[in-house]
């Protein structure tokens, strides 16, 4: 990986680089398997609006630095709150959840690139992803009922409409642990690939994308999210809209300008 333009971080919990179109966001606390407290959450949050702000960002690549992508809220702070738990916990999660109800609507197409273990939160922040690297020694466990808590970080909102309800509730109550090979067959996973690879392939995808029509992958992105939720004809609308409308850009213009010119597109991302 070529090294960042601009490195910024956010009290080093979060590290956030740009480069070329592509912001790479890391979460960065190794020694605690990345998990989530109220100050990681707080700068989530902080960090994710900022970037969806920016008009330069064109792709997300989440991470997370040391040996795994994330192990999902922090039990051993969470513990240490004792019966102030449930005050700390509502904190964390209101900044979490406002994090990635701004990745729902991202800016830009978002790839996550999973090494280690993805557990609770941290799966579920991995799935939030459009596309989901994974590397061949990484698993994938919901966890929380084994602590005695329910899901949350919108692992019970994404699972059972990538993998059905009956899937997503052998999962969520008997904690299966998954690895990426059986993650990629229940369709969690993008595609899976050697460990030494993983974030070699998340730079190719990601300047390939970067080098898109980022308002098109925006709009078609959204159609699919949406999908669950429309009926048929609300969704035929909805697409009739969008395709009218991606007319109307520039990069619009421009891809059936170089399909008639038979040439390479030149897109700019507006």
């Amino acid at each position: 990986m070529t090294a960042a333009a601009d490195p910024q971080s956010h009290d080093e919990l979060l590290l956030v680089r740009r480069e070329a179109g592509v912001a790479w966001l890391t979460l960065n606390r190794p020694d605690a398997a990345n998990t989530i407290d109220a100050p990681m959450a707080r700068a989530f949050r902080e960090a994710i609006t900022v970037l969806n702000a920016d008009t330069g960002v064109r792709v997300l690549v989440i991470s997370g630095a040391g040996k795994m992508f994330c192990a999902g809220g922090d039990l051993q702070r969470f513990a240490r709150e004792s019966s102030g738990a449930a005050t700390y916990v509502e904190g964390l999660i209101h900044d979490l959840h406002a994090g990635l109800a701004v990745l729902e609507n991202f800016r830009a197409p978002i790839i996550s690139a999973v090494h280690g273990a993805a557990a609770g939160a941290g799966m579920g922040l991995a799935l939030t992803a459009d596309i989901v690297l994974a590397d061949e020694a990484s698993r994938f466990v919901m966890a929380y009922t084994r602590a005695g808590l329910t899901p949350d970080g919108g692992t019970s909102w994404v699972l059972p409409h990538l993998v059905g309800l009956r899937r997503a509730l052998e999962l969520t109550l008997m904690n299966r642990t998954l690895s990426a090979a059986e993650a990629l067959n229940l369709g969690l996973v993008t595609e899976v690939v050697p460990e030494d690879k993983l974030m070699e392939r998340a730079q190719e995808i990601a300047g390939d994308l970067a080098r898109g029509p980022t308002a098109a992958y925006v709009t078609a992105r959204r159609l699919l999210r949406q999908a669950h939720h429309n009926s048929y004809s609300e969704h035929l609308a909805a697409e009739a809209d969008a395709i009218v409308n991606s007319f109307r850009t520039p990069d619009g213009l421009e891809g059936v300008r170089a399909f008639r010119e038979r040439r390479p597109p030149t897109f700019n991302g507006v």
